[in-house]
C-alpha cells in the first residue's frame, strides 16, 4: 500500500498546506510534533538530512515544513511546484522535484513514451530552475520483457533529449534505483551497474543516481563498499528499514550510522533523504521516529 501511496503523491497527489508561516523561527510546537522534539539537538552539519514527502503525507505540507524546521534540518524530498511556495515560505529546501514523471512504471526506456517525457521534463526543467532548485527525479519504467541492453539504449537515446537543456537550466535529472524483489518487480532500473552504465553512456554531469539504499539493500546488498566504489554516480539517497520499510534503527539489518559515515567519507554534499514508513499510531511518535532517524545518520 505505501507503493500506490507514493505513486499517487507522485503523480500529484498532495495535501494542501493550512496556513501560512511567517515567523523565521518557530516558537510553538507545530501539530502532532511531540514534545521531546520541541528543543531539537543541534546537528553537526556534516550531512544534509531530508525527509521525503509521502511519507508523512498525514500532515500538511505547511506542518511537514514547521516540523522539518523544529526537527534542525531543512529540507523535504518528492515535491511538486504547487507546494513550493510553502516551502519558500517556510525557508525550506525541495532537495528532489517531482512532477514530470508520466509515472513509476512509464519510464525513460520506453522509446513510445520519449515524446511526452521530453515535453514534459523541458517544461519542468524550467520550473525547477525559475524556483531556484536542481535536482528532477524521473525513473526507468517497467522492462515488459525488454532486455537490459535495450533498456540502456532506449534510456540514452530519451535522456539525452532533454539533458543539453538541463545543463542550460543547471538542472540535475536522477534516476531512482528501486528493487525489483518486493516493491517495484520488473523494474529496469533495479542495480547500481545498470544505472552506471547508464550515467558511463550519456556522460554527463547533469545526470546522477538516487541511490535509494532500501531498495539496493534488497537488490544487490554489498551498500558500504558499492558507495565507496562508486559514490561519483550517486548524486542523491534514500533511506529505509529492510525488512519492511521502517525505521533505520536496531530493529532492522542495515547500519545506518556507518553506511551515513561511508557516505560522508566520500565528501559527498548532496542530500541524505529518509523514505521510512514510520510504524506508530500518533503522530507525536511518528515525528519523533523522524528525530531519532535523523540523529542516527548525523554522524
Amino acid at each position: 500500500m505505501h507503493d500506490q501511496i507514493r505513486r499517487n503523491l507522485i503523480k500529484g497527489l498532495v495535501c494542501v498546506g493550512s496556513g501560512a508561516l511567517s515567523m523565521p523561527t518557530i516558537s510553538a510546537t507545530p501539530k502532532g510534533l511531540s514534545s521531546k522534539a520541541t528543543v531539537a539537538t543541534p546537528l553537526k552539519g556534516d550531512i544534509k538530512h531530508s525527509v521525503s514527502r509521502w511519507t508523512y503525507g498525514d500532515l500538511s505540507i505547511e506542518d511537514l515544513c514547521k516540523t522539518v524546521k523544529q526537527l534542525g534540518f531543512g529540507a523535504i524530498d518528492l515535491v511538486g511546484p504547487e507546494d513550493w511556495p510553502t516551502l519558500k515560505r517556510c525557508g525550506i529546501d525541495s532537495s528532489m522535484c517531482n512532477g514530470a514523471e508520466i509515472g513509476l512504471e512509464d519510464g525513460f526506456i520506453h522509446v513510445e513514451h520519449h515524446d511526452v517525457l521530453e515535453q514534459r521534463y523541458l517544461k519542468h526543467i524550467d520550473l525547477v530552475a525559475d524556483a531556484g532548485y536542481s535536482n528532477l527525479i524521473c525513473f526507468s519504467g517497467n522492462a515488459r520483457g525488454m532486455d537490459r541492453e535495450t533498456g540502456l539504449n532506449n534510456a540514452t537515446a530519451g535522456l539525452q533529449r532533454i539533458l543539453p537543456y538541463a545543463e542550460k537550466r543547471g538542472v540535475v535529472i536522477f534516476m531512482e534505483l528501486f528493487n525489483s524483489k518486493i516493491d517495484h518487480p520488473d523494474y529496469m532500473a533495479d542495480n547500481s551497474a545498470w544505472g552506471i552504465a547508464l550515467c558511463n553512456r550519456l556522460g554527463s554531469k547533469h545526470f546522477s543516481l538516487l541511490y535509494d539504499i532500501y531498495h539496493m539493500q534488497i537488490n544487490e546488498g554489498d551498500i558500504i563498499r558499492t558507495i565507496r566504489n562508486h559514490h561519483q554516480y550517486f548524486g542523491h539517497y534514500h533511506t529505509a528499514g529492510v525488512p519492511g520499510r521502517h525505521e533505520i534503527d536496531a530493529s532492522q539489518e542495515l547500519n545506518y550510522p556507518a553506511i551515513a559515515a561511508a557516505i560522508k567519507h566520500t565528501g559527498f554534499n548532496g542530500y541524505l533523504a529518509q523514505e521510512f514508513i514510520p510504524t506508530p499510531q500518533t503522530q507525536n511518535d511518528r515525528i519523533e521516529s523522524l528525530r531519532q532517524a535523523i540523529h542516527i545518520c548525523d554522524v
